[in-house]
């Protein structure tokens, strides 16, 4: 999908990142446009590099847990629609997931993004991050049901991604400006757009530094 093709204004996007409205009817944030261009177009290259190296994607076992044995029929753009919709999730959430995407992707590189696993990794990571980023989230098993899974299957991604990244979840705000400005160039390259940094956003995760030292994820709390 080309972002080139997404009716985006300066004004309108950085509206939409400076003051979100977290309102029932409010419009899908345009972050998760920017996210699905990029990570469809890294899924683009990885098949390309697993065609051209006859390798298969995503063989390391500790990994496989984001398998499906049949890639879903729906798009990145359309099950993050999805997410949102059910979720309300605001633009930071999307931000601190793409985070840790590409955190879990550095630590283990043997692991590509694929139709395959996009999915049950998508989901995850924007509820563990929902749970890092907003003061109150819906349960495991209700994300696992708007992700299409079960809450025994959503239980145990969420706790193998929590031990394959050390639990470290974390994200300071030059971080999360870093991603933002990542986020911005994806969209200038894509349709000449600009994106502004989400000030507010980067805030509000600035404010819960505080709680980092008493943060504590336990397992007995995941499973709830």
């Amino acid at each position: 999908m080309a972002l080139s093709s997404i009716a985006i204004s300066p004004r309108k996007l950085r509206h939409d990142l400076y003051s979100y409205s977290y309102q029932e009817d409010s419009n899908t944030p345009l972050v998760i446009s920017v996210l699905a261009s990029l990570i469809e177009r890294t899924m683009a290259r990885n098949k390309r590099i697993a065609q051209n190296c006859n390798l298969a994607l995503s063989r390391d076992s500790r990994t496989r847990v984001f398998d499906c044995s049949e890639s879903p029929d729906l798009t990145v753009q359309s099950y993050l629609e999805r997410i949102f919709r059910y979720t309300r999730a605001g633009p930071p959430v999307y931000v601190v997931a793409y985070v840790y995407i590409d955190r879990f992707c550095q630590n283990h590189p043997e692991f590509k993004i694929s139709a395959r696993n996009v999915h049950r990794l998508l989901i995850t990571t924007i509820m563990v991050a929902s749970k890092y980023v907003e003061d109150m989230n819906y349960r495991n098993s209700y994300f696992a049901r708007v992700g299409g899974l079960t809450t025994h299957e959503m239980n145990k991604l969420e706790v193998e991604f929590l031990f394959l990244t050390g639990f470290k979840l974390h994200v300071n705000v030059s971080v999360f400006e870093s991603y933002c400005c990542h986020l911005e160039r994806e969209v200038s390259a894509g349709g000449g757009y600009q994106i502004e940094r989400a000030l507010r956003c980067a805030q509000e995760i600035k404010a819960r530094q505080k709680q980092e030292r008493r943060y504590n994820y336990q397992i007995a709390h995941v499973l709830l």
